[in-house]
């Protein structure tokens, strides 16, 4: 430890002698300032949960660059590192990747945690202890899913991390299971931590703000909802084929919140020869949208959850599914898949479906469409289960994590 600050509180009644740590704990924060996306919301859900529960610890944002889309000046323990000196502003990836490692140390930073897959290398080295959250091994399970390049990189980086950390987080069983399974890594040395969603979700929005909501992006009255990177893994063709065998049945559209390349241009290949045009509505796209900080930031998003009928998310496979427990905290059900770790992020109170059956997300479509008395049952269901990953218990388990290191 560098300069690790403790002090004692003698309990009498119970008889306790109880040493309270106060860290300075780095963390990798080039996501939590700049990505919109999962890897983005864990980061600043959990930076955020730690400095609002965990007050008395010291955390520094290790950020590459400048962000303008997310910030934590609210938090008076949370301080953003810039890089200083020339050649760390000309080379932010290796000022992230090595250099930040003299910053660590001027800062006297005790405990640094790569959010996303990532140490410093070297930072075993230093004396400073390391933690590092894996979300998934994806790119090992589905590797034709990626590029060549990318594919070597991921499990470079991957791999080192899992090697070197003093200790690794998973956010989910499944994910614990792939890196033991892929890297051979001992499991005693992972830790499931689970991951929460932003607070917002779990408000009830008001209808002003609701209206406010519908009005800005011309959402309709009633809508299905899928939010997440339209890749073939995600599987909104899928759900584009449930849509269309319930053309003559069912009319509530599909509101789809992501972005994506060549996957996506085939799944608007399909709505277009099937005419589903007036069905699936590509709310990213839409102008208000791309200038909305409302949209970009994701402050929106509880008010565009809380009007939906249900969450569709059938993914072939996931490192946990934020938007699953987004829409359970949310009150609105949700139809996912029963495979990877998503009937872990789901519980008793998700439609589940096989993923490749587009007929059992037809099914489910319906069910939640005629079914609502089933529907109400299965939200308080999801309501009890989306307790377990509050923001508090995500970051004491975490910090649990850090107190097993000093």
């Amino acid at each position: 430890m560098t300069d690790l600050k403790c002090f004692a509180i003698n309990n009498k009644s119970a008889h306790l002698h109880l040493i309270i740590l106060l860290m300075n704990i780095g963390f990798d924060a080039k996501r939590a300032y700049h990505n919109q996306t999962g890897l983005g919301h864990y980061s600043r859900t959990l930076l955020r949960s730690m400095a609002t529960y965990f007050q008395r610890h010291n955390y520094y944002l290790f950020n590459p660059k400048p962000s303008s889309l997310f910030h934590f000046n609210e938090f008076k323990n949370v301080k953003e590192v810039l890089p200083s000196g020339f050649l760390s502003n000309q080379f932010p990836s290796l000022w992230r990747g090595n250099w930040v490692k003299k910053d660590l140390q001027r800062y006297k930073i005790d405990l640094y945690h790569g959010l996303s897959h990532e140490i410093p290398v070297g930072i075993h080295k230093t004396g400073v202890k390391s933690v590092v959250t894996i979300h998934d091994l994806i790119h090992e399970r589905f590797p034709e899913q990626y590029s060549f390049i990318d594919r070597k990189i991921y499990s470079r980086k991957f791999r080192y991390a899992c090697g070197h950390a003093d200790a690794i987080i998973a956010i989910s069983e499944q994910t614990k299971n792939d890196i033991a399974e892929f890297y051979k890594t001992d499991p005693s040395r992972i830790t499931v931590c689970y991951q929460s969603c932003n607070a917002a979700f779990a408000e009830t929005v008001s209808g002003e703000e609701k209206q406010r909501v519908k009005s800005l992006y011309d959402l309709p009255d009633q809508f299905f909802l899928y939010v997440g990177s339209i890749i073939e893994r995600k599987n909104l063709l899928g759900i584009c084929k449930a849509f269309h065998s319930l053309q003559n049945e069912i009319t509530v559209p599909l509101v789809v919140i992501g972005s994506g390349g060549a996957y996506k241009q085939k799944v608007k290949d399909y709505i277009i020869s099937n005419n589903l045009q007036q069905q699936i509505i590509f709310l990213s796209e839409n102008p208000a949208a791309k200038s909305s900080p409302g949209f970009q930031n994701a402050s929106d998003f509880p008010a565009i959850y809380q009007q939906a009928m249900a969450m569709i998310y059938p993914s072939f496979f996931e490192g946990f599914g934020i938007p699953v427990l987004e829409a359970l905290w949310s009150r609105i059900p949700v139809i996912t898949s029963n495979v990877s770790c998503l009937p872990e992020a789901g519980g008793e109170g998700a439609f589940y479906v096989s993923p490749a059956n587009a007929d059992e997300i037809a099914h489910q479509i319906k069910t939640i469409f005629w079914n609502k008395e089933l529907v109400h049952k299965q939200i308080e269901k999801g309501w009890q289960h989306a307790q377990k990953f509050s923001n508090f218990n995500t970051a004491s388990t975490v910090i649990n994590t850090y107190n097993q290191l000093l």
